[in-house]
This record gives structure tokens, C-alpha cells and sequence, in this order.
């Protein structure tokens, strides 16, 4: 392996058609096409107005989200956090999370130590 890797996160593989989710966002897995070991890196763009499908959690995975482009809402456990461009949230492994985009979309990386079979999806986790 070489001492680094560089990889446009476009041309990640879109995972979200293989979860059903692709009518509301894109999510790109990257840390196999990064070749990194230890480390998880995602991007995730909901399209506006939607929100993900799915909440999820880990058993040992904490969590950096950063907005990078857009704005929108997180739900964390039963709490609502307003987010915008270049907002951080760190996550407790536990805590369940899920993002909703406001009208220009929300694109989000997401960044944490990777732990095999670590995540769980939790379907309509998010009602109103």
C-alpha cells in the first residue's frame, strides 16, 4: 500500500440505491476506495426537502459530521439540531441519528474509526 491515496469522492460507488434510499439521498462510502484501515469516511447528500429514511447507530463507532454544503435538521436520539454550512457534530456511538435537508439539499461528510458490523439501520426511525 502506498503512504497515501487520493480518490475524488464522486467517483465512490453511490451506495444508497442497494439501502432503497436513492430517492432521497446519495451516500458514498469511501474508506475501501481510500485504502484506509482504521478509518471511515462518507459522504451523504438528502436531496432537498427529504430526509433519510433510516436512523442508525454503532456499538463502538463516535462520529464527525460537517456540513459542507447546504443546511437542514439532525435528529439525535429525541433531540433536533438546526444544521448549516461548516456546522461539526460529534455523535456517541449510541445515539441515534438521521439528517432531514432543507430546500437547497444538505451534503454532509462523516468521519470516525471504522469497526466491522459496528452499524445498525433503524427503518422510519424519524416520524413526525
Amino acid at each position: 500500500m502506498a503512504d497515501y491515496t487520493h480518490k475524488n469522492l464522486a467517483e465512490v460507488k453511490d451506495s444508497a440505491p442497494g439501502f432503497g434510499a436513492d430517492e432521497f439521498q446519495e451516500a458514498r462510502f469511501a474508506r475501501e476506495d481510500l485504502e484506509a484501515e482504521r478509518t471511515g469516511l462518507s459522504h451523504i447528500k438528502v436531496k432537498p426537502g427529504k430526509r433519510m429514511p433510516f436512523g442508525h447507530k454503532h456499538d463502538e463507532a463516535e462520529e464527525v459530521y460537517v456540513v459542507i454544503a447546504g443546511s437542514g435538521r439532525m435528529k439525535l436520539d429525541g433531540e433536533v439540531v438546526e444544521l448549516v454550512e461548516l456546522d461539526a457534530i460529534r455523535v456517541s456511538p449510541e445515539v441515534v441519528r438521521c439528517f432531514e435537508a432543507g430546500p437547497e439539499g444538505l451534503s454532509v461528510l462523516a468521519v470516525g474509526a471504522h469497526h466491522d458490523n459496528d452499524g445498525e439501520l433503524l427503518p422510519n426511525w424519524w416520524s413526525d
